[in-house]
C-alpha cells in the first residue's frame, strides 16, 4: 500500500470514527470529545470513556477498533519500511564517497587525540575520513557532514572499505597500544607507501610500532608533559615547542612563544637591536600582534610594541642561558 494511500485512510477513520461518535452521544459528546475518544480507541491505550457509552457507542467502538487498528498498523508498517529505506539511501551514499575518494587522510579512532586531529583537518579543509565504532560517535560526526565508517578499524574489511591504497596517510589514534599496533601493521600490510603516525601510550612501545611500519610515533603523554615542565619550570613561557628526531640523536631544538609584557626590557626595540643570535645564540622567527596577525621572519627595522607575541628558535641549551639572564 503507497503511503499516501495510507495517510488517506488514516484520516478517513479519524474523521468517520469522530463522527459517529458525536452523533450517537450527542448532546453530550462535544467534537473535541468525540476526536479525542477516536484517537485513544487507535492508540488502545485504555483510559476509559470520555462520556458514559450506551450499547450503541460500545458497538461503533469495536467498529473503530477493526478498521481502524489495522489502519495504524499500516502506517508503522510504512514508516518502518520508509526508514529502512532511508537507512540504506544513507549507507549507498557513504559507500559512493568511499570508492570515490582519493588523495585523503585516515583517522582511526575519534578520541580525544582523533578530534584534535579532525578539528584540525576541518578548519584547513582537507580531504579525510574517519573509522569509529562507537555507533554515537559515529552518528555525531556524521551529522556534522565529516564522512565516517561505522565499523572496528582492527577488521581488515573496514580498512579496505576506507580506500587506503588511494590516501595520503593515516593517524592510528585508537584507545591502546595493543589496537594501534595492530592496526599499523594491517595499514602497512595493506598499503606499502602509506604516511602512518601512531599513537603510543608507552614509550617502551614505541620501536614496536616503529617495525610494525608506523613512519612516526607519538606519545602524548611525553608532549604534553614536557610542555607542562617548560611552563611550569618558566611561567613567563606562552607556549613552547620541542623538536627532536631519532635520525639525528643531537639535535635538541625549542621554538618557545614569550609575551612582550615579559620582556619589558626589549619593549620598543627594532629586531635589529636585540641581537638574540649574537648575545645568547637563539633566533626570532615570527612575530603575533594583538589582532592576530603575524610576520614570519621580521624584517630588523620591525619595532616591538607591549601587546606583540615573538616566536624564538634555538637549541635546549641556549634558551637555558637566555632565560637565567633575564630571570624569566
Amino acid at each position: 500500500m503507497k503511503k499516501s494511500n495510507v495517510i488517506i485512510y488514516f484520516i478517513a477513520i479519524v474523521t468517520i470514527g469522530s463522527a459517529g461518535f458525536y452523533f450517537i452521544g450527542r448532546p453530550e459528546w462535544s467534537i473535541f470529545d468525540s476526536i479525542y475518544m477516536t484517537i485513544i480507541t487507535l492508540a488502545t491505550v485504555g483510559y476509559g470513556e470520555v462520556q458514559p457509552m450506551d450499547k450503541v457507542a460500545k458497538i461503533w467502538a469495536i467498529l473503530v477498533i477493526i478498521f481502524g487498528v489495522s489502519g495504524v498498523g499500516a502506517i508503522l508498517r510504512v514508516f518502518g519500511r520508509e526508514l529502512i529505506q532511508f537507512e540504506k539511501y544513507k549507507k549507498r551514499a557513504v559507500m559512493n564517497k568511499l570508492n570515490e575518494i582519493t588523495d585523503h587522510f585516515i583517522i582511526c579512532g575519534y578520541g580525544r587525540m582523533g578530534s584534535v586531529i579532525i578539528n584540525e583537518f576541518s578548519e584547513k579543509k582537507l580531504n579525510f575520513l574517519v573509522i569509529e565504532k562507537d555507533p554515537k560517535k559515529a552518528e555525531k560526526l556524521t551529522n556534522e557532514g565529516i564522512l565516517c565508517i561505522n565499523s572496528d578499524a582492527t577488521d581488515e574489511d573496514t580498512l579496505k572499505l576506507a580506500n587506503f591504497k588511494n590516501a595520503l596517510g593515516a593517524a592510528v589514534v585508537l584507545d591502546n597500544d595493543r589496537d594501534n599496533l595492530f592496526v599499523t601493521l594491517s595499514i602497512r600490510t595493506y598499503s606499502p607507501s602509506i604516511h602512518i603516525i601512531s599513537r603510543c601510550a608507552r614509550e617502551e612501545n614505541k620501536n614496536k610500532f616503529l617495525r610494525a611500519g608506523a613512519n612516526r610515533v607519538i606519545n602524548p603523554y611525553i608532549s604534553g608533559g614536557h610542555k607542562m615542565a617548560e611552563i611550569l619550570y618558566n611561567p613567563k613561557l606562552e607556549d613552547s615547542v620541542s623538536i627532536k628526531t631519532p635520525e639525528v640523536p643531537n639535535l635538541d631544538l625549542d621554538v618557545n612563544e614569550f609575551s612582550m609584557r615579559n620582556l619589558s626590557q626589549f619593549i620598543g626595540y627594532k629586531v635589529s637591536k636585540l641581537n638574540l643570535q649574537e648575545n645568547y645564540g637563539i633566533d626570532i622567527v615570527g612575530i603575533i600582534n594583538k589582532d592576530g596577525n603575524y610576520i614570519i621572519k621580521p624584517d630588523n627595522d620591525v619595532t616591538l610594541k607591549n601587546d606583540d607575541i615573538i616566536i624564538l628558535m634555538g637549541e635546549a641549551e641556549k634558551f637555558t642561558s637566555f632565560e637565567k639572564e633575564l630571570t624569566i
